[in-house]
């Protein structure tokens, strides 16, 4: 999988950049960067003048490849999900019985994540730090639903939709897969948060993962 994986490029709405990243040494120099930046200061702190002092770059050059720094949050969570939809695709695709190819679903995108070699200039551990700290400030925000409408969530959409198609050829009867699903992705990304910040509040540590949690979980709805 990993040879495939390298030879393919991550698709990202271009209505989100200025001038996609990916086309110079410069653009996939901001991506990493900020990456490694966000991490260490946190998205709230984070500002493209900071950027551009840590990559030896004018901040305006930074404005050429993104409006704002929300726009480039936004891209670096359609990445995240275009990678991981890739994962998806190819641990599950040879995978004939129904239980097994979602416990395989619900295993990739609750894992901890390892950093990719196929990408040289990002680092897909660290980026799934910042989804993790981050994702709520990509929704909850005014411009939510025009952002919606022009496709910035489509990538995320199609993850979840993918694995509810999954639950549906488990159990078809079962009436809230689109909702079980959601709950799945985005409070596993909750429950990493916790296990690192409030781990009084969590059942999840180094001994039991969120992925048994999760998978406990969807056996258990879905029998």
């Amino acid at each position: 999988m990993n040879q495939i994986l390298a030879n393919l490029k991550i698709q990202v709405n271009e209505k989100i950049y200025v001038k996609n990243p990916e086309t110079s040494p410069l653009g996939q120099k901001i991506i990493e960067n900020s990456i490694i930046l966000i991490d260490e200061i946190g998205f709230d702190n984070f500002t493209f003048k900071k950027l551009g002092e840590k990559i030896g770059s004018n901040e305006s050059s930074i404005y050429r490849y993104f409006e704002n720094k929300h726009k480039l949050l936004v891209y670096l969570s359609s990445w995240y999900w275009s990678w991981m939809e890739y994962k998806l695709l190819f641990a599950t695709v040879n995978i004939i019985d129904p239980i097994e190819k979602l416990n395989k679903a619900i295993t990739i995108v609750t894992e901890k994540v390892t950093d990719d070699a196929n990408y040289e200039h990002i680092n897909e551990a660290i980026l799934n730090k910042i989804i993790i700290a981050e994702f709520t400030k990509i929704f909850q925000t005014k411009e939510i639903d025009q952002e919606n409408k022009e496709g910035f969530f489509l990538i995320y959409k199609r993850v979840i939709n993918s694995i509810v198609v999954m639950i549906n050829e488990v159990n078809p009867d079962y009436p809230f897969a689109k909702s079980l699903v959601s709950t799945i992705v985005e409070g596993n990304l909750h429950q990493h948060f916790l296990k690192e910040h409030l781990k009084t509040i969590t059942d999840c540590n180094e001994s039991v993962t969120t992925t048994q949690f999760y998978l406990n979980l969807i056996n258990n709805v879905l029998r």
